[in-house]
Formats: C-alpha cells, sequence, structure tokens
C-alpha cells in the first residue's frame, strides 16, 4: 500500500522539505519501491510507492501535468 505526506504552511523551502522527507520516512513500510516530493510554495506533496502493477517510472508520483499547471498524488489507477 503506497502512502503519502502534505505540508500546508509557511516556511522556508528547505524546512519544508525536511519536515516532508521526516514524514515520508515513517512511510517506508508502505511505500519501499519509489519516493517523490513537490513543492509548490503553497504546500509540499510527499509520496512513497509500492510497485504493484506498473512496475515502471510512469507510475512516479507526485504526477505533475505536462504544462506544470497541476500537481497530484493518489492511491490507485488512471484508466
Amino acid at each position: 500500500m503506497c502512502g503519502f505526506v502534505v505540508f500546508a504552511g509557511e516556511g522556508d523551502a528547505g524546512q519544508r522539505a525536511t519536515v516532508v522527507c521526516s514524514m515520508l520516512a515513517t512511510l517506508g513500510h508502505r511505500g519501499p519501491d519509489d519516493e517523490g516530493i513537490v513543492d509548490d510554495e503553497l504546500a509540499v506533496l510527499g509520496f512513497r510507492r509500492l510497485s504493484i502493477l506498473d512496475l515502471t517510472a510512469h507510475g512516479h508520483q507526485p504526477m505533475t501535468s505536462a504544462d506544470g499547471r497541476y500537481t497530484i498524488v493518489f492511491n490507485g489507477e488512471i484508466l
């Protein structure tokens, strides 16, 4: 099972990333196959991935749209 975390609040980029990395470290058992972080200055999204079906890098999260406008983390599939 994958796991994701969100940090919403003020702080410098390094501090926010440190907090999210610490949060993700506690979820290592839920997603040992991959990890990703995106900071858009409003919130930091972090994700730990357990690869079951899609073992390729196409499943890396957080996922950002081609134009960079939208970012998402989720647990499930897009068909």
